[in-house]
């Protein structure tokens, strides 16, 4: 029998010795300690490189017209549990819809149902601290169309971010069908991050494929950021963010679409954008968001906590153009029992939960 020294040596012995594989991972270590020494922070995700604008300052994601009223009861928070009930009274508004709310370390669960029976939810599974799985899914009764299905895995390193994304992924017609979508957004330097975003979808079998691809940056310095995303169809977002001071926030955003025009490629084009500004003011009790665009629309919210447990919110926006003005009320009310004041305590200075939301 042979000795252990006349063995052949493993395949992966072969390949360090091997001068070509040698040369390559000094070149990757190298790149490495050089990407180590720059002190990249994560950039975060493609989809919110204007996060500061687009959810802080600006009203997109808050105004609403007629009545509402949130009832909030926290039944636990490590592991966190809540319910919410909405009652409203407006456009686009559902009479009412329930909500229950589920999170630890590992998982986030979320559904919505309403009057009419249409149920969403979100259900996110965390692998390890960076790799993260989210699906969410809409039913509604009687079909229609409105069913949907979303699943993307994220994966945040230490100076980049990476997720693809699935939206109606079917195989059951004998060939793949939906919307896939990556992203990827890398830290370059210390301020600026650029990434991509690569779409392809197919609608039917007896259709083709389509692809397109984005392009985004990312400049982020003490008091301000700017953001540029640039689409395959023709369309330029730019945002940037400022803030002014310790209470004040200002921001604007920039949306151009360049199309072909009735003639195809050969004709003119057709050009429409609009514009922006908005500002934020937090007081001690209270928060004021203010904008105007390029349309002739302004619009303003006031929140205001009157008391620990109660927000009001106030809103208002009037079209200069259409002649239309829009009014909103809310109240919030966030209800806490004894038990839940005890766990707090209890839980003295320890970390809360690192829910994957």
């Amino acid at each position: 029998m042979a000795s252990s020294s006349e063995l052949p040596k493993a395949p992966l012995g072969f390949l360090s010795n091997n001068p070509v594989f040698s040369g390559l991972s000094d070149v990757y270590t190298s790149f490495q300690e050089r990407r180590q020494k720059l002190g990249l922070s994560n950039p975060g995700t493609v989809e919110t490189i204007a996060r500061e604008v687009q959810r802080d300052v600006l009203l997109t994601n808050y105004m609403f017209s007629g009545l509402r009223a949130d009832l909030t009861k926290a039944f636990s928070l490590a592991p966190l549990f809540q319910v919410s009930h909405q009652f409203a009274l407006g456009e686009r508004l559902n009479p009412y819809t329930f909500a229950a709310l589920y999170g630890t370390n590992r998982i986030f669960a979320q559904a919505n149902m309403d009057n009419d029976g249409n149920l969403s939810s979100r259900f996110n599974w965390r692998w390890s601290d960076s790799s993260v799985t989210k699906t969410q899914l809409q039913i509604a009764p009687g079909g229609g169309g409105q069913d949907m299905m979303q699943l993307e895995h994220e994966y945040v390193g230490s100076d980049f971010t990476a997720s693809l994304k699935a939206l109606n992924p079917s195989i059951l017609d004998g060939g793949l069908t939906g919307i896939f979508i990556g992203h990827y957004l890398q830290s370059v330097t210390p301020k600026l991050a650029l990434g991509l975003e690569a779409v392809w979808q197919r609608a039917g079998l007896t259709q083709g494929p389509d692809t397109a691809v984005s392009y985004v940056g990312r400049y982020k310095s003490q008091d301000w950021v700017a953001s540029v995303q640039l689409q395959a169809q023709g369309a330029l977002n730019t945002s940037y963010w400022r803030r002014l001071s310790d209470k004040i926030q200002a921001g604007v955003d920039m949306t151009l679409t360049i199309a072909p025009g009735a003639q195809g490629m050969m004709g003119p084009l057709q050009k429409e954008g609009v514009t922006t500004f908005g500002a934020k003011y937090d007081f001690r009790m209270a928060t004021f968001r203010a904008q105007v665009d390029s349309k002739g629309k302004l619009s303003c919210l006031l929140e205001k906590r009157v008391a620990a447990p109660i927000t009001m919110t106030f809103a208002a926006d009037v079209d200069h153009f259409t002649q239309q003005a829009k009014l909103g009320v809310g109240i919030s009310i966030e209800a806490t029992g004894e038990e839940l004041q005890d766990q707090q305590e209890a839980m003295g200075n320890q970390p809360s939960p690192n829910i994957p939301f």
